[in-house]
């Protein structure tokens, strides 16, 4: 009779096991990615286990293999921009979006390089992060337009991944070039100069604020599903935005994971990942978003935006105050 009790006990262990588990979220990463930044945070702190949550990390190799993955159910969560889930939700696919980050990119010139304004980038070659329907090209562009000059035409664009276009600026080969926020920041510990930051082109293109254009991209069914989950991890995530804004020995924790190659550019990630950190209500992101959606929509056209001619309702996660 005792082994017969025993036997019932242990099989039923699992089970229980399984139900005290925490609920889990599957996120979709780059290996290099800042996510893992705070990720890292996150777990040095316990934020998760506080929320009762428990993360998995799946690194993959870029941001379409991410957009793959979620749309696959592969992850549940992965960082992605506003046009993205604005796009799906329009073809059917309801992805929502929370507010990660508004550092996007910036134009950088070489450090004796005498331009002041984008006119004089006229004939000159410029480096241009994620190709043609990149957002931020979109947005220097209509920028451009409203200062007189269009770069596309009168300029010479020349397209490449961020670390091609970075080694070409430091060997003289660009003119200047429009770097994704981590890479210009890296030449800017190097001595070249901001010719022209993106948030400063949105403020100057409609928006009030820096625009948060990256941000946690998830499906809405399972958001829903999962409600106190996905409102645990993005408290967590806002915790660890805290700490990462006010505490410099957690910098020098992650310094590991930064790869870093100097003291200056170590302290140019920690301040524009900082300067980077959202601190409006979703309601103004969401409103700012819109007036820049029409200036990319207009661009763009339907290559980069599909059928939808405004912002999708819904597009923006709203987490209860």
């Amino acid at each position: 009779m005792r082994r017969r009790d025993c036997a019932r006990l242990l099989a039923g262990l699992p089970f229980a096991a399984r139900a005290a588990e925490a609920p889990r979220i599957r996120i979709g990463i780059l290996k290099f990615g800042t996510v893992a930044w705070e990720l890292a945070v996150m777990a040095r702190h316990g934020l998760d286990r506080a929320e009762g949550i428990r993360i998995e990390t799946f690194e993959l190799a870029g941001n379409e293999a991410t957009r793959v993955a979620l749309q696959a159910g592969t992850v549940d969560l992965i960082v992605a921009d506003w046009l993205f889930v604005s796009r799906q939700r329009a073809e059917g696919q309801p992805l929502v979006f929370a507010p990660f980050s508004t550092a996007i990119a910036a134009l950088m010139v070489p450090p004796r390089a005498p331009a002041q304004a984008l006119r004089e980038l006229r004939g000159r070659r410029i480096g241009v992060s994620g190709g043609p329907l990149d957002k931020a090209w979109l947005l220097l562009l209509a920028e451009g337009r409203r200062q007189g000059v269009d770069l596309a035409t009168e300029a010479e664009p020349v397209y490449g991944a961020p670390p091609l276009l970075t080694e070409r600026m430091r060997r003289g080969e660009l003119d200047a070039a429009l770097l994704f926020w981590n890479f210009a920041a890296a030449l800017e510990a190097e001595g070249h100069r901001e010719l022209l930051p993106i948030e400063a082109v949105e403020r100057s293109l409609g928006a009030t604020a820096p625009v948060a254009m990256i941000g946690h991209v998830f499906a809405e069914s399972w958001a829903a599903a999962n409600r106190p989950a996905i409102d645990g991890f993005l408290r967590a995530s806002a915790a660890a935005k805290r700490i990462l804004a006010e505490s410099d020995a957690e910098w020098e924790a992650l310094r590991p994971q930064m790869r870093a190659e100097s003291e200056p550019m170590f302290r140019r990630l920690r301040d524009r990942f900082r300067a980077g950190i959202p601190r409006r209500p979703v309601t103004e992101e969401e409103a700012d978003a819109a007036r820049l959606y029409a200036v990319l929509a207009d661009l763009g056209g339907p290559r980069l935006i599909g059928r939808a001619t405004s912002l999708a309702p819904g597009t923006f996660w709203q987490l209860p105050a």
